[in-house]
């Protein structure tokens, strides 16, 4: 089992920053991706960042330049540094992370988050 534990939202006056970040423990031979979601009342889960491998990093397009997304040295922490925020950021903000158990199996296994809860208002 792997279990991947958030902090960090919290209520943000518009332009304001915060910083997420999820630590992953458990069972892990190797991390393919980390990634941040969000999902806004009554919308889809999107995606907002992610980190496959070493440095290959994709934004959502109205994150990019607002928001970056890095992991630790050791690899099994992502942050989420999120700047410049706006109403439209506020969402349950999710990490997840795909990963390899064992060395011996290919199989790709995916973990989620609880959720953090961002709200961006004056």
């Amino acid at each position: 089992q792997v279990q991947l534990v958030e902090s960090g939202g919290g209520l943000v006056e518009p332009g304001g920053s915060l910083s997420l970040s999820c630590a992953a423990s458990g069972t892990i031979f190797s991390i393919n991706c980390m990634a941040w979601y969000r999902q806004a009342p009554g919308k889809e889960r999107d995606l907002v960042a992610e980190i496959i491998g070493i440095g290959n990093i994709k934004y959502l397009d109205s994150a990019r330049g607002r928001f970056t997304i890095s992991r630790d040295n050791a690899g099994k922490t992502v942050y989420l540094q999120m700047n410049s925020l706006k109403p439209e950021d506020t969402a349950v903000y999710y990490c997840n992370v795909k990963y390899r158990r064992t060395y011996v199996s290919e199989q790709i296994f995916d973990a989620w988050g609880q959720g953090t809860l961002v709200t961006v208002s004056s």
